[in-house]
């Protein structure tokens, strides 16, 4: 017979193109300002977002929490968890998670980390939504982490999610892709509202406020953080606060 083999197969792999990952994002929402606008961000980069909020203990939890919903509310969100780690409250080691710690002034010009650190929180919080969108399906994660202009968390900086970006590939199934999305975390947070602004984030649910639950004090680390971007950015924040000091302004 000839030299054709009808049995002959030619093996090769079927390259899986990138637009086949799942539109579905996870988005852990504090019910802050960074974290709403990175909500606005996914939801204008991805087809359907899952809202992620994480309880560990934080003084104006309640609060956050009461942000967290009106924002998924805001955005039409069907899919949403909320989960607690108490454990972090048992650790403690923070103003934020212990009431013996007092939540300090703010002093914007301050260095080292502040008394606010949660230690490596976000590590948890990015174990749990990693857990989570391989469940669910997701092909991202969006998270609101602020590396410049913020208050000097170490699990902030890029190269700690470059690094847990890695911890994912290699700790799911073969067949799961997530990427971490930090979308704000090389912005100024004068930039992020500036942001916020373009994509008509609802600043006017979110919550910054270390200290209080009812009227912002204006005084800790986030608030004036929080007043002083919105000043350069020269836009009025909606809520409204004890302290409003003019010391913030640059």
């Amino acid at each position: 017979m000839g030299g054709h083999d009808e049995t002959a197969f030619v093996a090769f792999e079927i390259v899986e193109p990138e637009e086949a990952r799942s539109q579905l994002a996870v988005c852990l929402v504090s019910g802050g300002m960074d974290s709403c606008v990175t909500a606005a961000i996914a939801n204008e980069e991805t087809d359907q977002l899952a809202f992620l909020h994480v309880s560990y203990g934080q003084r104006t939890e309640e609060r956050e929490r009461r942000a967290f919903k009106e924002i998924a509310n805001h955005y039409s969100v069907k899919q949403h968890l909320v989960v607690s780690l108490e454990h972090l409250a048992k650790i403690g080691g923070s103003s934020l998670t212990d009431k013996n710690v007092a939540v300090r002034s703010a002093n914007l010009s301050g260095h080292g980390i502040p008394t606010s650190y949660v230690p490596f929180r976000n590590a948890h919080l990015l174990s749990i939504a990693t857990s989570w969108a391989e469940v669910i399906d997701a092909g991202y994660i969006y998270i609101g982490a602020v590396a410049e202009d913020s208050s000097g968390y170490p699990d902030c900086r890029p190269e700690f999610y470059e690094a847990f970006q890695q911890v994912i590939t290699l700790g799911t199934k073969p067949e799961t892709r997530i990427e971490i999305k930090t979308p704000v975390i090389a912005m100024k947070k004068s930039q992020i509202v500036e942001m916020g602004q373009k994509l008509s984030a609802p600043f006017e649910l979110t919550w910054s406020c270390y200290r209080n639950s009812d009227v912002a004090c204006g005084d800790c680390d986030s608030c004036a953080l929080r007043l002083r971007a919105f000043r350069v950015a020269g836009v009025r924040d909606p809520i409204p606060y004890l302290l409003d000091s003019k010391r913030f302004a640059y």
